[in-house]
């Protein structure tokens, strides 16, 4: 049952992911991205607009550092496999560890703006979840939220261009936002500076590298390496025919991503 709640909690982030574009991270202010969501980042506009002619794979590393109070440090890394094809499909690989847990599980989604559909692949039980994709919201705009940099929220950001430079292979555009607090905004005694630096693909048009800085929560790096330039094997954008599918929300429902919520339930006893 534990596992199975896992998954789920899993599989609801990778739908919010999807359906609404890289969001601001938890605890950030709607500065930068928290642990944990670069991996969604990597696809840059597929979220919201595909990106189609330019196909690649890569592997995305994510380097966590958090210093305590006492000099002690909190560190970890997470690393994600991408995959575009040239018609905008996304896949994202992404193993991890559930807390509390001492075992590595494996999430996969799939986002198809071809077929008009996400997937969430669970290759323990060879179970996937299906949902419609939601219509683009025009009045949010078509960037992904790398590129869109932080939301003011009325506090002081500043922008700087960084111009254009080789990052890992690939030139890329670089933009430094620094967002300061000022004292009494959150309660703080001080003024806060929250620094994050995104380069973009020109090619690709996905950030390449980010950095982020905030002292409430330590730094983060997230690179985009091994990238390969090539349509990847169209068997990774289908759900195996092993998989038993779940399509609920196609049959009715009128939920998807954006319908009518449903009367919820309450789940079977295991």
């Amino acid at each position: 049952m534990k596992k199975r709640l896992n998954f789920l909690a899993v599989t609801l982030f990778s739908v919010a992911m999807f359906a609404q574009g890289p969001p601001p991270g938890r605890g950030h202010g709607g500065f930068g991205p928290g642990p944990g969501q670069f991996g969604m980042m990597s696809m840059g506009p597929a979220s919201r607009t595909p990106v189609t002619g330019t196909p690649y794979s890569a592997v995305e590393t994510t380097q966590f550092v958090q210093t305590l109070a006492g000099g002690n440090q909190i560190s970890r890394q997470d690393q994600t496999k991408v995959y575009r094809d040239k018609d905008g499909r996304v896949r994202t690989e992404r193993t991890f560890t559930p807390q509390g847990s001492t075992t590595a599980q494996t999430s996969v989604a799939i986002f198809d703006p071809v077929g008009g559909n996400f997937y969430s692949l669970n290759p323990s039980s060879n179970t996937a979840m299906k949902r419609p994709l939601p219509t683009q919201n025009a009045s949010r705009g078509a960037l992904p939220r790398a590129e869109r940099g932080p939301r003011n929220n009325s506090r002081q950001v500043v922008t700087e261009s960084l111009g254009t430079q080789p990052i890992n292979g690939l030139a890329a555009t670089g933009t430094r936002y620094t967002e300061t607090i000022p004292a009494g905004g959150i309660g703080n005694a001080q003024p806060i500076q929250v620094v994050r630096e995104v380069w973009v693909s020109n090619d690709l048009k996905v950030p390449v590298l980010i950095k982020s800085s905030d002292p409430r929560f330590g730094t983060s790096i997230m690179q985009l390496t091994n990238v390969v330039q090539s349509d990847p094997d169209a068997s990774l954008f289908v759900v195996p025919s092993t998989y038993t599918v779940d399509s609920r929300a196609d049959n009715g429902s009128g939920r998807g991503f954006g319908g009518p919520r449903p009367m919820r339930q309450r789940p079977p006893q295991n």
